[in-house]
């Protein structure tokens, strides 16, 4: 059967990540892959880019309509598609998976949509469309949330974690229409790779260890190389917890060597401690690009402030890993978590912080419950009625100890204090020569966009828009974590 798969529009990607960092829906890709294999006709749209849904629709004349959900702040954007599918299709079967629908689906559970994949949809997209096909009862279908007539049930969970390697390489073909839109500041187009899934760590913030119960999956060396030597030349690996295994992390890079694979340039995602206790391991990974940049959860400039996220690493272990990658010629790069309830010496302890130890490169996002964290169900009754569009951690979801008003200078304050700041250290000069002349009107284009984030009045304007439609509620202390 005919089978159309969409990546919606988030809709505000106005700060953070959106302005300069768009990848390929890989996961879609992995369920397209299963899906031919079992003789299936995948489509898959990127409606990121304008794609009109009732125009592909009437295109592929699907039966079944996979509608992906990756964060929380994409619920009401998911519900809005899949009604759009519902006027162009009314008998098409609408099923919604992704990270954020498996963690939370509660949100999902709208008239709209017929069922929600709780788990791997490599395995259970396929099911769904054999059941729908066979005329089997989809309850029979393992990792669902289904809509029924007597309101919505839970099958059965999966017997078991999908083995990656059952999973065939992802069907890159299908989103070649707009690879060249796939870009980080400077690369374009980005390749994304996974090589390993989950996290066995226990961050309070993070919902992507809650969501597998800490487990931890690879595929295998011969697969992983075979991805690798497929994509382009920009690499991004998707791995929440990239060398966690180091014995297999060596292994793997030996691998690729032997191969003959390198890469202009490639960005990995890990923790501080794991490159502490492992600078053997970067020294064998370094020649596999000429450009190697580690994304870092620094998260906090204290261990106080660790602690009260959970992060079970010093700060020492952050300037560590610093120091180890910088000697080896990585990039170095991470994410900073700005709370609410912090006062002006909060704030300037970070940016003092920042400046002595270089990280510059560091981005910094608004301390967010996210649905299906021990944090959300924690802070649920300050949080109840709040907007999912709020949930991009760049809005405030309580009302900050400083004001609203105070609290986004300050935050605009330490935006300016990036190398994403034109007018700041790296001038737009300095990023121009950097790439091929052809580039400069797109990385233009890209550096206006994230200047936003710099002015404090952009956030208020939002932020004021956003109280109309449901106002903040204060948070008593106890409830916040510990800072």
């Amino acid at each position: 059967m005919n089978v159309l798969l969409l990546r919606p529009d988030p809709g505000n990607e106005r700060f953070g990540l959106g302005p300069f960092f768009r990848v390929e829906p890989l996961g879609l890709e992995y369920c397209a892959s299963a899906l031919r294999a079992r003789g299936h006709e995948p489509t898959i749209v990127d409606l990121r880019f304008g794609h009109s849904v009732r125009s592909w629709v009437r295109r592929t004349k699907p039966r079944v309509v996979g509608i992906s959900c990756m964060h929380a702040l994409e619920y009401d954007r998911v519900i809005e598609c899949a009604r759009e599918v519902r006027r162009a299709s009314p008998d098409a079967f609408v099923l919604v998976g992704g990270h954020a629908a498996a963690a939370f689906p509660g949100p999902l559970e709208s008239p709209e949509i017929d069922a929600i994949c709780t788990d791997d949809g490599e395995e259970i997209v396929p099911a769904v469309a054999e059941a729908l096909r066979t005329g089997r009862p989809l309850t029979d279908v393992p990792g669902l949330r289904v809509r029924t007539a007597d309101g919505w049930v839970a099958t059965a969970p999966l017997e078991d974690r999908t083995g990656l390697d059952a999973i065939p390489v992802p069907a890159r073909d299908l989103v070649e229409r707009d690879r060249r839109k796939y870009h980080c500041l400077l690369f374009r187009p980005v390749w994304l790779v996974e090589t390993a899934r989950g996290c066995p760590f226990r961050c309070s913030f993070c919902s992507v260890w809650q969501l597998y119960g800490r487990s931890f999956r690879e595929r295998s060396i011969g697969a992983t190389v075979d991805d690798f030597a497929s994509v382009g030349d920009a690499v991004f690996v998707a791995d929440d917890l990239f060398w966690n295994h180091a014995e297999r992390s060596r292994e793997l890079a030996r691998a690729l060597k032997k191969r003959g694979i390198r890469k202009r340039w490639i960005l990995v995602q890990t923790r501080t401690d794991l490159v502490g206790r492992h600078a053997d391991l970067l020294e064998e990974w370094r020649p596999i690009a000429k450009d190697f940049d580690i994304f870092f959860g620094l998260e906090a400039a204290s261990d106080a402030k660790l602690a009260g996220v959970t992060k079970d690493a010093p700060v020492s272990a952050s300037l560590d890993a610093a120091r180890i990658a910088r000697d080896l010629r990585y990039g170095v790069t991470g994410n900073f978590l700005v709370d609410p309830d912090w006062d002006e010496a909060q704030f300037q302890e970070l940016w003092d912080f920042v400046a002595k130890n270089g990280f510059q490169r560091a981005g910094y996002t608004i301390l967010t419950p996210l649905p299906g964290t021990e944090l959300f169900q924690k802070l649920s009754p300050i949080l109840e009625g709040q907007p999912w569009f709020k949930y991009d951690m760049h809005h405030v979801l309580w009302e900050p100890r400083l004001g609203a008003k105070r609290f986004f200078e300050m935050y605009a304050e330490t935006w300016r204090r990036s190398i994403l700041n034109t007018s700041g250290e790296k001038r737009w000069i300095d990023w121009m020569r950097q790439i091929k002349p052809t580039e400069i009107p797109y990385l233009t284009r890209v550096l206006a966009r994230t200047q936003r984030m710099m002015k404090a009045h952009a956030y208020m304007k939002e932020h004021e828009a956003a109280q109309r439609v449901a106002p903040l509620r204060s948070a008593p202390s106890q409830a916040l974590p510990a800072s």
